[in-house]
């Protein structure tokens, strides 16, 4: 724990906010939104509702943990010559340590999640989306877990902080070429140019949000130390998972809603030929 200028504080407080009232909202309008989409994309529609959900979670549990660790006191006179003035207290720290490893908890359930929503709104049989599933899901567990040990370590010797950011590179590497090249057959497939570009979309955001976590992780390596790296890493994680959960949820409703119209058009077009 560091201490922190009034400044710091807020802008992490604020942020931390803005994170769950985005996740509350996504959550909010994915669910009630489910019921339009064809019975074979709901689930993907309800599972990023569910990713948001565990997010909001978590961002309450983050958010108290964060008032829980500092405290202002009163705020204090200060006299000069002609413009005396009231200025706030700095937050002092209550001994309560603030405890970031509800967002290591948060990404080992949205994460898996995340690439499945992706794979139940693609064209992939049974098998491929069984061996996807498993190999994305084994994936991302091992890159969230490789790293949060090197997260507890900000400042002096960094070398667990760059081991770990290694191994979990290696994970992170596997699924971004899974999600980008892996995958690339399957998007061609769509019969639909335009549902497969909103499928790349919600690949390349995701990958895109991804590259701001390891980023993120290396501040402390880049010389941002003690109250900086605190409230820059908070900021920065926040920023990735709105993308990541709230940005891509809302993508693959958007893939679901042009899936179910594109059959229901097929289906009304199929129907007129009988007749």
């Amino acid at each position: 724990m560091f201490d922190l200028a009034p400044c710091q504080y807020n802008a992490v407080y604020n942020t931390l906010s803005f994170s769950l009232a985005c996740m509350m909202a996504t959550t909010i309008f994915l669910w009630l939104r489910s019921s339009s989409v064809s019975e074979k994309y709901k689930s993907a529609v309800v599972i990023s509702g569910i990713v948001t959900f565990i997010a909001a979670y978590h961002y309450i549990r983050i958010f108290n943990s964060w008032t829980e660790a500092y405290e202002f006191g009163s705020p204090e006179l200060i006299k000069e010559p002609g413009n005396p003035h009231w200025i706030s207290s700095y937050p002092k720290q209550t001994g309560v340590p603030f405890n970031d490893a509800y967002r290591y908890m948060d990404w080992l359930l949205t994460v898996p999640l995340l690439l499945i929503e992706i794979l139940l709104v693609m064209k992939l049989d049974k098998a491929d989306f069984n061996s996807k599933a498993t190999k994305l899901g084994v994936g991302s567990a091992l890159m969230i877990l490789s790293g949060y040990y090197g997260e507890l370590t900000l400042g002096g010797d960094l070398a667990p902080r760059w081991a770990c950011w290694f191994l979990s590179m290696f994970f992170f590497v596997y699924i971004v070429y899974e999600l980008l090249v892996g995958l690339s057959a399957a998007t061609a497939a769509e019969p639909s140019a335009e549902i497969a570009k909103k499928i790349k979309t919600a690949q390349v955001w995701t990958v895109f949000s991804w590259c701001t976590y390891p980023v993120v992780y290396l501040f402390p390596m880049f010389g941002i130390e003690g109250s900086w790296a605190v409230v820059l890493i908070q900021i920065g994680y926040s920023i990735s998972d709105i993308i990541s959960k709230c940005g891509v949820g809302l993508v693959i409703y958007q893939i679901s809603a042009a899936k179910t119209k594109l059959e229901e058009e097929q289906g009304l077009l199929k129907n007129a030929s009988k007749v």
